[in-house]
């Protein structure tokens, strides 16, 4: 049964995966607008901020998961 533990722990880091590409396609995208429309950076920076904040509260929570799957097994 500990090896079951130990898939899970491994599907849930690929959690940290999934923001690694989102905070660079969030990266890539917020440039191109503020390369667009220098003006609105501010606003853009805001949302960028906000993104990346909720694409890390994933990974973290993959994490803590996997951590958990691990302790248990």
């Amino acid at each position: 049964m500990e090896l079951v533990y130990l898939i899970g722990a491994g599907v849930a880091v690929l959690a940290g995966l999934g923001a690694g590409i989102g905070i660079g396609i969030a990266t890539g995208k917020s440039a191109e607008a503020i390369s667009r429309q220098p003006e609105a950076s501010g606003k853009i920076q805001t949302v960028f901020f906000l993104g990346i904040a909720l694409a890390e509260a994933t990974a973290i929570y993959g994490f803590v998961v996997a951590i958990l799957l691990i302790v248990k097994g």
